[in-house]
């Protein structure tokens, strides 16, 4: 599965916008400064937003639309679904990660 996502250098800060066919990884290498390049030089480490999209063709459009956005656009779109700009890695890893085979099961009702 395809995604497109934002990550910040902190709330309001600098944004990078990508598209991945491995968020999980993508973000891991973004976060250890593992490739050169614009997040690793303005430390942008903060995933705050993603979206999944089944191709990966819709997923670069999508991106290439989201990068001529204004950046108040992109700001409101991060704040309708993380309004904190927390990060949102840890998550990411839970739900999809290596150890999400690891969580409790939710309690049946």
């Amino acid at each position: 599965m395809s995604a497109v996502y934002i990550m910040a250098s902190r709330k309001y800060g600098t944004l990078y916008i990508g598209v991945t066919s491995e968020l999980v990884n993508r973000v891991v290498q973004h976060r250890d400064g593992l490739m050169e390049g614009f997040t690793k030089r303005y430390g942008v480490k903060r995933l705050v937003w993603f979206e999944h999209h089944d191709s990966i063709v819709v997923a670069i459009q999508r991106e290439k639309s989201l990068k001529k956005w204004k950046r108040r656009w992109k700001v409101d779109l991060i704040e309708a679904g993380n309004p904190d700009w927390d990060d949102l890695f840890p998550g990411l890893i839970a739900e999809e990660g290596p150890l999400s085979h690891l969580q409790s099961p939710e309690p049946s009702l």
